[in-house]
C-alpha cells in the first residue's frame, strides 16, 4: 500500500501557502492553514480543509511562534508540516521540535538545516569536498574590532551577510572602512527583526558576477539528481527581481560543472529533500559556492515549467520516505521560463514606496505560456505587516526571446486597483535592451537606477 500523510499543516501564508495547499489537494491529502488574527481572510485559509489562528499580527508571536505552530499541528491532528519559504523554513530548532513531537518536517533533517544554516560550517564542508568558496570570515563576526580586522584581511569591497534567512535582508556591501560600522549595525538590526537572529559574517564581494543556482532533489535512500539551473542575476538591494531557467548566459560546459559540483556537495553533506545550491560565476567563468538553501525557493516555478515536475509533490513524496520519482536521465529540459514577482510597492524617483489597501478590482493575465501563482482576490485587503509579494507571473516559451515577449504581454494585462504595485517597473525591465541581450550582472539594475537618480 502506498504511504501517504493524512493531514499536512502549512506553516506559512500568502502565495506559497496557496501553492502548497493546491498540490496537497491534488495528492488527496487534507491541509491545515495557519493564520494571524489579521490574516483570517487570506486566500490560503479559504482553500485549506481547516484553518487555525496561531497569534496576533506580529510575526514573532504568530508565524515565527514555534510552540504555537506545533500546538496547532497537534490540535488539528496533522502528521506533517510543510514550512514553505521564509519564516521557520530554515530554522533547525523548529525542525527539531517537529522530530520530537513525531510530526514529519517536510524538508531536510534539523541537523542538516543547522549545518547549512551556519555559513562557516557549510563553507568548511564545501572546502572538504573540494568545492571553491568565496573568501570570508572564519565564523560569526562578534564585534566591530573583528569586523574591521576581517575586512582588512579580506580586502575591500566586502559584503556583510546575516547567518539566518535570505531575501537580501541583513546584507550590506561595504566599499571602505568608514562605512563599515553603520553597515554592520544596520544589517544586524535588520537580521534580528527579520529572523530573530542578528549574527553576521563577512565575505569578499565578487564584482559583477552572475548569480546561478542549481535545483537538487535527494531522497532518503541516497539518490540525488538535479533539475537544471536558474539565473537569478537581475537583483536590487540583493533581492532577486527576475528569475529565469535554464541559465543561457553561462556556457553548457560550466553548467555541467555546476551540476556535477552540486550533486557532489549534496551527497557530501547527507542532504535529503529539495534544496538549492547557489553560486557566483565571475567574468572568467570561475565559480564559487555561496550557500545552500534548505527549502523550496520562491523561484521554483520556472524549474517546474522547463521540466514538467511538481517540486512540492516531490518534497512530500521524499518526506514519505519514497524513492525519487525520477532518475537523472528522466529529466528533459525544454524551453525557457521567466518569473516576475508582483509586489505591493511602486518605483518612483524617490525609490520604492510600499503600498497597502483593499483590492477594488483585479485582472490576472492569461493565455498561452502564462502561469500565475498568487494569493489575492477582489475585495482582499493588503496589509503592511508581512512580505509585500502579492503574486508571481511565470511565462514559458520554446526560447528566451519569446518568453520575454509573453511576459511583456502578461504584465500589460495585470491590473490591480486599490494598491500600487511594481508591475510597470517589471515591464520596463522586459523592454530593457541589456536584459533582452542577456548582458547584465547582479549589479546592473542597481547601477542603472543610481545613474538615473
Amino acid at each position: 500500500m502506498t504511504k501517504s500523510f493524512n493531514k499536512v499543516l502549512v506553516a506559512n501564508r500568502g502565495e506559497i501557502a496557496v501553492r502548497i495547499i493546491r498540490t496537497l489537494k491534488d495528492m488527496g491529502i487534507k491541509s491545515v492553514a495557519i493564520f494571524s488574527d489579521v490574516d483570517k481572510d487570506c486566500l490560503h485559509t479559504k482553500l485549506a480543509d481547516e484553518s487555525i489562528c496561531i497569534g496576533p499580527k506580529n510575526a514573532k508571536e504568530s508565524y515565527l511562534n514555534k510552540i504555537q505552530i506545533i500546538n496547532a499541528a497537534l490540535i488539528t491532528g496533522a502528521d506533517a508540516i510543510h514550512p514553505g519559504f521564509g519564516f521557520l523554513s530554515e530554522n533547525p530548532s523548529f525542525a527539531k521540535m517537529c522530530e520530537i513531537y513525531n510530526i514529519k518536517f517536510i524538508g531536510p533533517s534539523s541537523k542538516v538545516i543547522e549545518m547549512m544554516g551556519n555559513k562557516n560550517v557549510s563553507k568548511n564542508m564545501m572546502k572538504e569536498a573540494g568545492i571553491p568558496v568565496v573568501p570570508g570570515s572564519d565564523g560569526i563576526i562578534e564585534d566591530m574590532n573583528t569586523a574591521k580586522s576581517t575586512a582588512k584581511n579580506i580586502g575591500y569591497p566586502v559584503i556583510i551577510k546575516a547567518r539566518s534567512g535570505g531575501g537580501g535582508k541583513g546584507m550590506r556591501i561595504v566599499n571602505n572602512q568608514k562605512d563599515l560600522e553603520l553597515a554592520f549595525l544596520s544589517a544586524k538590526k535588520e537580521a534580528e527583526n527579520a529572523f530573530g537572529d542578528g549574527a553576521l559574517y563577512m565575505e569578499k564581494f565578487i564584482q559583477d558576477p552572475r548569480h546561478i543556482e542549481v535545483q537538487i532533489m535527494a531522497d532518503e535512500l541516497g539518490n540525488v539528481i538535479h533539475l537544471s539551473g536558474r539565473d537569478c542575476s537581475l537583483q536590487l538591494n540583493h533581492q532577486k527581481v527576475i528569475e529565469e531557467a535554464p541559465p543561457t548566459a553561462i556556457s553548457p560546459e560550466i553548467m555541467e560543472k555546476l551540476y556535477e559540483t552540486s550533486i557532489k556537495a549534496t551527497k557530501h553533506v547527507g542532504y535529503t529533500n529539495v534544496g538549492t545550491i547557489e553560486y557566483l560565476v565571475d567574468k572568467n567563468d570561475d565559480f564559487y559556492f555561496m550557500e545552500m538553501n534548505t527549502r523550496i525557493q520562491v523561484e521554483h516555478p520556472v524549474t517546474e515549467m522547463i521540466t514538467g515536475i511538481d517540486i512540492v509533490k516531490e518534497q512530500i513524496n521524499i518526506a514519505l520516505e519514497n524513492k525519487l520519482s525520477y532518475k537523472q536521465d528522466d529529466i528533459n529540459v525544454k524551453g525557457h521560463a521567466i518569473e516576475c514577482r508582483v509586489n505591493a510597492y511602486e518605483y518612483t524617483d524617490s525609490g520604492f514606496i510600499p503600498s497597502s489597501g483593499k483590492i477594488e478590482a483585479l485582472n490576472l493575465p492569461g493565455g498561452p505560456g502564462v502561469r500565475i501563482d498568487n494569493s489575492i482576490y477582489q475585495g482582499y485587503e493588503i496589509l503592511p505587516f508581512y512580505d509585500s509579494m502579492l503574486a508571481k507571473i511565470i511565462t514559458y516559451a520554446s526560447n528566451r526571446t519569446d518568453a520575454i515577449k509573453i511576459m511583456d504581454r502578461a504584465l500589460s494585462e495585470f491590473e490591480v486597483n486599490g494598491v500600487n504595485t511594481n508591475v510597470s517597473f517589471n515591464k520596463k525591465i522586459m523592454n530593457d535592451q541589456n536584459f533582452i541581450d542577456n548582458a547584465f550582472s547582479t549589479s546592473y539594475l542597481q547601477e542603472k537606477l543610481n545613474k538615473k537618480s
